[in-house]
């Protein structure tokens, strides 16, 4: 299958994810989601569930995922994953190939955003655990299920990144001589690095697609208030979350990208681009944002990072 371009449309900011998939039939599709125990996960999963698709609800604990599918109207099926333990992240996916057969979508929401410093010690060096939980952990549970999205008719990766991927490290994008920034850690600056590398994977994953019926695009939900940055000790976050009240989006409106990008019928067929309000949107505010070579460079140190966890 040739990838084409997607065409700009009239959703904007303002426009929610039921609005989004208004008309849309999801009947017949599995669809896997993470991170659904709050926020924009979770009204995803509630949304997409709404319009018809069976959805796989996945988060840290089995007793989160089980209390948010329980507030949902439709078919849904939880599983416990952290996405900072590959063990966790394999019997997941263990559980999950065990039970199904095909998976039509996998929404990669679950995120962290600018923590205290802390290092994931499981792969084959120690990592930020922004690195490891936002790039890694969903390397590693998309690989690990990529044989149930081949089994699809028409499998899409909808990876959530943020333009927050502006803070990566100028120069070099991606910290390959310090993955786990022992030599100095900036949560903002973490938080970009590991969202550059989310653009970069939509990108690889796309190149490496080609010639199939799977589709990888990367998403920029926009400035909304839910916990994700709770625990931040970093006084730039502190200081941009109190002047950015005006340009906040609700919920609703924040899980509308992710919905779009996951489900709508317009997408058949479009691969390798970047979304912002249910729009294509050209990512221009990295210079390695769209680099060919960086993202192959990266894709290989996934593998090697994540040997052993990968089959």
């Amino acid at each position: 299958m040739a990838y084409i371009q997607a065409s700009k449309n009239s959703f904007s900011k303002k426009s929610t994810a039921e609005q989004v998939t208004q008309g849309v039939d999801l009947s017949g599709k599995t669809i896997l989601v993470t991170g659904v125990a709050s926020g924009l996960g979770k009204e995803a999963m509630r949304v997409l569930a709404l319009r018809g698709a069976h959805v796989i609800g996945l988060d840290r604990t089995m007793d989160a995922a089980q209390a948010a599918c329980s507030e949902v109207s439709g078919t849904t099926t939880p599983f416990e994953c952290d996405l900072a333990d590959p063990d966790s992240i394999i019997a997941c996916t263990d559980k999950i190939k065990g039970q199904f057969q095909s998976l039509d979508v996998i929404l990669t929401n679950a995120g962290i955003m600018t923590p205290p410093y802390k290092v994931v010690d499981k792969y084959k060096e120690p990592l930020e655990i922004q690195f490891a939980v936002n790039f890694l952990g969903h390397f590693v549970l998309i690989n690990r299920l990529m044989s149930l999205v081949e089994a699809a008719p028409a499998g899409r990766l909808a990876l959530v990144a943020s333009e927050g991927y502006a803070t990566a490290p100028r120069k070099t994008g991606i910290a390959f001589d310090d993955l786990s920034f022992s030599n100095g850690y900036d949560a903002l600056t973490a938080y970009g690095h590991s969202k550059i590398a989310v653009m970069l994977l939509s990108q690889e994953f796309s190149r490496r697609l080609e010639g199939t019926t799977i589709i990888s695009n990367s998403i920029h939900p926009g400035v909304i208030r839910t916990n994700l940055a709770s625990d931040t000790e970093s006084f730039k976050v502190k200081l941009i979350s109190m002047f950015a009240g005006p340009f906040t989006r609700t919920i609703a409106q924040g899980a509308a990208t992710h919905c779009f990008v996951a489900a709508h019928p317009s997408l058949e067929g479009v691969s390798g681009q970047h979304f912002a309000d249910s729009n294509p949107k050209e990512p221009k505010d990295h210079p390695l944002v769209k680099d060919v070579e960086l993202a192959g460079k990266l894709w290989d140190k996934a593998i090697e990072l994540a040997d052993g966890y990968l089959i």
